[in-house]
């Protein structure tokens, strides 16, 4: 039976609870032996991860071909942002236009589990299997360039700050990259004048003297920083098939709403690929009557979902939708008979039946 008020919800029922985000629900006289429940829409949280490149020209970079015979410098300033993963995790949300009394009889105590939202998890059992958590990526911080190593403070020379000239500063900059390596040689090949007193201290110097060339090296070649932003969009299926940008990709602010026309779109394309429909009887082929106080459950539908970026494809793959399903029920009279009554496993995205047997197995 479909509950349209949420009145008739008051009292009619005792609670117990049965863990943290869930409550069992158990048909006494109390709550004339019914229970009330909402069954839920299928929604999807569509996470984008996308990572982010920032590249500095040095200071030097119009003589790294000069000293360092190099190509390859950074010249100018550059942020760009490129989609690393995309996961699309579905979940079930209580519909408040779904609710639904199930009716036993009298002398008998059914119960039923629901989550924090009054959606159905099972009847007659404690057996809740553990529902399967997707790990999502989690942002992470800019890495740090060879500039901002400590030992970037200690490679300008007095030289080099007394020079009014941008050329002599960089050829002083190259020279003392090339006097690093030689030190770092000489120190590997045991030719160095003083030379360290132990492993440990050898190690030590040979960090310092690459931190401070990498340091030198960046003035003329450049940096690159890069950091990743991890954001969630929820989607919720309409009834019919469709094609939506769900989110962009700004070149400057990353990953952005689907309003910000700043950026490049995130496509979400659905195609409904079956639709639930109510059983029929075998003999007649007509459609089943919903049983007197029956217990509702989705017959539901599937979609496919198609997320793609730049025309590349993250996602294409298919889900149980409940929106794209029928509601039925079960007679509530397996759940009630004195030498084995029945239990009800449901699955939480749809409403569906995930599992239905008796108790005793």
């Amino acid at each position: 039976m479909k509950i349209f008020s949420a009145l008739v919800i008051s009292f009619l029922f005792s609670i117990t609870t049965f863990a943290q985000t869930t409550q069992k629900l158990t048909a006494t006289k109390v709550s004339e032996y019914g229970l009330i429940y909402n069954l839920p829409s299928t929604v999807f949280d569509i996470t984008i991860e996308a990572e982010c490149i920032e590249k500095e020209p040095g200071v030097y970079y119009k003589y790294a071909k000069k000293y360092l015979d190099a190509d390859n410098a950074i010249a100018e300033s550059n942020r760009s942002w490129e989609v690393k993963s995309i996961i699309i995790t579905p979940r079930g949300v209580a519909n408040p236009d779904d609710r639904y009394l199930m009716q036993f009889k009298k002398g008998t105590s059914p119960f039923l589990i629901v989550n924090e939202e009054n959606m159905p998890l099972a009847i007659n059992t404690e057996e809740i299997p553990e529902q399967l958590t997707v790990k999502l990526p989690t942002p992470i911080n800019p890495t740090p360039t060879p500039l901002d190593d400590e030992a970037a403070q200690h490679v300008i020379s007095q030289e080099m700050l007394q020079s009014q000239s941008s050329a002599k500063r960089a050829e002083l900059a190259a020279s003392q990259i090339f006097t690093l390596r030689q030190s770092r040689t000489d120190i590997m090949t045991g030719q160095a004048e003083q030379m360290p007193p132990d492993g440990q201290a050898m190690q030590l110097i040979l960090d310092n003297l690459s931190a401070q060339e990498a340091a030198l090296t960046a003035m003329f070649m450049g940096t690159e920083r890069r950091y990743t932003d991890v954001k969630t969009f929820r989607f919720t299926p309409d009834t019919i098939s469709s094609e939506k940008v769900i989110a962009r990709i700004s070149s400057l602010n990353g990953i952005v709403d689907a309003l910000d026309l700043s950026g490049e779109p995130v496509y979400l394309s659905l195609e409904i690929i079956e639709r639930g429909e109510l059983p029929k009887n075998e003999k007649t082929g007509l459609t089943k009557q919903f049983p007197k106080g029956g217990v509702a459950y989705r017959i539901p539908g599937k979609a496919n979902i198609k997320l793609e970026y730049k025309g590349k494809v993250f996602v294409d793959e298919s889900f149980n939708v409940a929106q794209y399903g029928v509601v039925f029920g079960i007679d509530p009279a397996l759940f009630t008979t004195k030498t084995a009554p029945a239990y009800l496993l449901f699955d939480a995205l749809t409403g569906g039946i995930k599992e239905l047997g008796t108790v005793s197995e």
